[in-house]
C-alpha cells in the first residue's frame, strides 16, 4: 500500500511541469491587460475576468469561431486520411514485389531528409497555380502525405504473419481484400495513435495556413489567435483566451486516445 501511495505522489510530482503550462495559460486569460502587465507576481487574478473570451469572440476583423471550424476540418479530414494514405503505401512497399520496391522506399526515406524551408516555396507555386489559395483543399492536400508514418507502416506490415495473409487467398480474398479485411483491421493501434498525432500535427499547423489562407474566411485558429499579437494590436487576455480555447479539442483528443499513442507507436511488429 505504501508502495501504490509512493507511485501516485512521484507521478503527481512529475506532472507538476508539464502542467504549470495549462495552469499559466487559463491564469493569463482571467486577468484583465493591467493585470498582465504589472510587475508584481501574483498566481491567480485578483478578480477573475472574461473580457479576454468576449474580445476573443466578438472581434470582427478576427473570426475566432469561424477559424475554429476551419482548423476542425483540416485536422478531422487530414488525420484520417493522411494516415490511410501512409498505411496503403506502407502496405504496397512491405507486401508487393516489385523491382522498384526498394528504390521507391529509399526515395520515400529521402523525403524526411529535405527541409520542409526547402519545399515550402515550391508548395506554395504549385498550390497557387491551380487555384489553392484561400481554398480549403489548398489547406489540406499539402498534409496529406507522411513519409514517417510509412515507415512505421511498412516495419509493421513486414512482421505481420504472412500464413494469416495466405489463409485469406486460400479463402478467396484478393491483394486489396487481403488488405482491407486483414492487414488494415490488424492495424488499428498505429492506425489510432498516428491518426491523433496528426490531429494534433494539422490542428497546430501555422505558417503554411497563414500564406494559403490570406482571407480571413479561410484562416485556422492559430492564425486568428496570432492577430491578437501583432505591431498594431496588443491584446494578451484576448490571446491567452484563444489559445485555452485552442487547447481543449487538443485535450479532449488526447484524452480519449492517450493510451494509442505510445503503445501503438511502438506496435511495429507482432510478438507471439
Amino acid at each position: 500500500m505504501t508502495k501504490r501511495y509512493g507511485s501516485y505522489l512521484a507521478a503527481v510530482v512529475f506532472a507538476i511541469p508539464f502542467l504549470f503550462p495549462f495552469y499559466l495559460l487559463l491564469r493569463n486569460a482571467l486577468m484583465t491587460q493591467a493585470e498582465l502587465g504589472a510587475l508584481e507576481w501574483s498566481w491567480w487574478p485578483s478578480e477573475m475576468s472574461f473580457q479576454g473570451f468576449t474580445d476573443a469572440f466578438e472581434n470582427s476583423s478576427v473570426p475566432l469561431g469561424r477559424a475554429l471550424v476551419n482548423s476542425t476540418i483540416v485536422a478531422v479530414v487530414s488525420a484520417p486520411v493522411s494516415t490511410l494514405l501512409a498505411s496503403m503505401a506502407g502496405y504496397a512497399l512491405a507486401r508487393i514485389r516489385i523491382p522498384l520496391a526498394k528504390p521507391v522506399f529509399v526515395f520515400v526515406i529521402a523525403t524526411m531528409m529535405v527541409p520542409g524551408a526547402a519545399t515550402f516555396v515550391p508548395t506554395f507555386v504549385v498550390v497557387g497555380s491551380m487555384g489553392g489559395v484561400n481554398t480549403l483543399w489548398g489547406l489540406i492536400v499539402p498534409g496529406l502525405f507522411n513519409a514517417f508514418a510509412v515507415l512505421l507502416f511498412r516495419a509493421f506490415y513486414l512482421r505481420f504473419p504472412q500464413e494469416v495473409e495466405d489463409a485469406g487467398r486460400v479463402d478467396g480474398l484478393g491483394p486489396l481484400g487481403v488488405y482491407l479485411r486483414l492487414a488494415l483491421p490488424n492495424s488499428g493501434g498505429l492506425l489510432a495513435a498516428l491518426g491523433v498525432l496528426a490531429f494534433i500535427e494539422h490542428w497546430n499547423s501555422f505558417l503554411w495556413p497563414l500564406v494559403i489562407g490570406q482571407d480571413p474566411a479561410y484562416w485556422t485558429v492559430q492564425v486568428a489567435m496570432s492577430t491578437n499579437l501583432t505591431s498594431q494590436t496588443i491584446n494578451l487576455p484576448a490571446l491567452f483566451a484563444s489559445a485555452v480555447v485552442s487547447v481543449i479539442p487538443l485535450a479532449v483528443v488526447f484524452l480519449l486516445a492517450q493510451r494509442y499513442i505510445v503503445r501503438g507507436v511502438m506496435m511495429t511488429g507482432i510478438k507471439g
